[in-house]
């Protein structure tokens, strides 16, 4: 059931990409930064402060040395595991940076006098 639901959201985040007219993998990408830095200066109000803590929580866990369900004991489970935060990340950062780069867009277009970076042109 947990490897359908997480198989589900890995396909849902490609579909999102591949759909026409969708910002693509490379501007979801290199908006990452600039959607953090707008969601914590609360410019970006669509992504929480507690979606931010989990994504940050969830990046500690797949870098951390101590795992709920240690590798060494459970072998193929451990990294199960970690994998499957791995994918919530990942589909959650991507669909999320989708929505930025077409929130920016929409906001451009309304201020046209300030560029992407936030620099008066």
């Amino acid at each position: 059931m947990v490897k359908a639901r997480r198989a589900a959201q890995a396909y849902k985040a490609y579909q999102d990409i591949s759909r026409p007219g969708s910002p693509g993998l490379g501007a979801r990408i290199r908006a990452l930064p600039r959607m953090l830095s707008g969601a914590l200066r609360g410019d970006y109000r669509d992504l929480g402060k507690g979606k931010l803590a989990l994504m940050g929580m969830s990046i500690l866990y797949i870098v951390s040395p101590v795992d709920v369900v240690p590798e060494a004991l459970f072998l193929a489970l451990g990294v199960v595991d970690d994998f499957g935060v791995f994918l919530w990340l990942a589909s959650s950062l991507l669909g999320e940076s989708g929505r930025y780069v077409d929130w920016e867009r929409k906001n451009l277009a309304i201020a046209p006098e300030v560029d992407i970076n936030r620099r008066q042109v």
